[in-house]
Formats: C-alpha cells, structure tokens, sequence
C-alpha cells in the first residue's frame, strides 16, 4: 500500500498536544477529520515528533498509508478545510518502508523569551522580565553539550528505556536587545527535556546559580532539581531532519 509523508506546521496554543487522545483536541485529530471530510474515508496518521500542549511547530510530520489518489493539489484542499492554527507544508509519496519517526536523524527545538510586555508575543513566547547575563547563558548550553545523560530533565512519568541524547548543538542568542532565543539539536528529546533545560540554564542567567551547579544538577540524575516551570508557548519544534 503506498506510503505518504505529510508536513505541516502549526500553532499550538489551542490544542492539547500533537497525538491524538480522547476526549481532547489534539493537531492529529485535527487533521485526521480534515482528512475524512477530504476522502470520505478515515486515515490513520503516524506522528513523527510529538508536542505538548501550547507547544509550536514551524516542521513536524506525519505518515500514513492508503490506496487512495493523493495528489499534491490536496495541500490547498485541506488547508482550506482546517482551522488557520495549522498549515500543510507538503504532501508527497515515499518508499513503503519509510517512517516518519524512525527514520529522523535529528529534531531541533527553539524557546523564544522576550523581556517587554509585547502583546504580539503573548502566546509565542516566555515574558521573562529579568536581567539576564548572555554570557553565562552561553556558558551553560556549551556546557549541555557535553552530556548525554539527561534524566534530570526528564519528567517523572517519561516511559522510555533511556535518557540518552546525543546534543550537536546548543546555543543562545540576543535579538535587538530585549529578546533571546535558545536553539537546540539533538537525535532525540525527553519529554519536558527543553523546557527542561530552559528553565535551569536561566537561573544561571539569572545568578542564581553557577555553571558547576548546573553540573550538579545533570549529574544528579534527578529530575527534582531541575527547574520545569518554563511555560509551553515560547517552545517550537523548528526542524525534523532526516537522512
């Protein structure tokens, strides 16, 4: 049966995640009953990244399978029957085996604080009014470079059979003085993980803790001293890359 990838990017304020759940307006139910209004027929999505809810995804992706005719003209079609919170990015077919998930080698996440009340920046970021030292903040992401072991930034109740992430990038930037962006890149994320991460490099930041607590803390594997109050409306998954 052919195989399809389905990009698409979205808003994430008003939904309760990326995967589908019951009783809960979800991105993949979304799509999912866009598609059966489309093809009168239901369609099983596979997701490649999941996201909490509130969260953004400038890329993320879906598979699925049919033998129906999909053809690329469908983009307009369901985006013209989905809410304008999502946007179809492409629709092509690919080989049977391919998978959305397994097959990516690599996500990227940025978290977007901004320093001034900015009512365009409500739900696309963190408002975060405190002096922050950009060169502390560097420090500590180059510092996360250097761990793979990340069970302190892994929520209790993560199910997975390891906390194991390799990171390839890590960095801060400051834009026009009141904003900063943190870009990070790995082969896999924990759940909460960047948030996660936010959160405790801000203290260091912040002076409210230096770079060998932060150590500390990673070396702790205990997700208790980490700080996860970081909110889900400045996060966006900004890439999947695949081979």
């Amino acid at each position: 049966m052919p195989r399809y990838f389905l990009e698409l990017a979205y808003k994430g304020t008003a939904f309760h995640g990326f995967q589908i759940q019951e009783n809960a307006h979800t991105v993949q139910s979304a799509i999912e009953q866009a598609m059966l209004t489309l093809y009168r027929e239901p369609i099983s999505l596979t997701g490649s990244s999941r996201t909490d809810a509130g969260v953004h995804a400038r890329q993320n992706f879906f598979h699925f399978d049919t033998d129906l005719l999909v053809h690329s003209k469908h983009i307009y079609n369901l985006n013209a029957i989905l809410p304008a919170t999502i946007s179809i990015q492409s629709l092509k077919q690919v080989s049977d085996t391919a998978h959305c998930r397994f097959d990516a080698i690599a996500r990227e996440y940025q978290y977007y604080i901004y320093q001034y009340k900015d009512p365009f920046m409500q739900d696309r970021g963190w408002y975060y009014p405190f002096e922050l030292d950009i060169d502390l903040l560097q420090q500590a992401a180059i510092v996360i470079k250097e761990y793979t072991d990340f069970t302190s930034f892994a929520k209790r109740n993560a199910q997975v059979f390891t906390h194991n992430c390799n990171i390839d990038c890590s960095y801060w930037e400051k834009t026009d003085g009141a904003h900063y962006i943190y870009t990070v890149r790995a082969n896999r994320f924990l759940r909460g993980m960047v948030r996660g991460l936010v959160g405790t490099m801000l203290k260091v930041g912040r002076k409210q803790i230096g770079i060998q607590a932060l150590r500390n803390i990673v070396d702790s594997k205990d997700c208790t001293k980490a700080d996860f109050s970081t909110p889900p409306q400045g996060l966006f998954l900004s890439k999947v890359i695949f081979p």
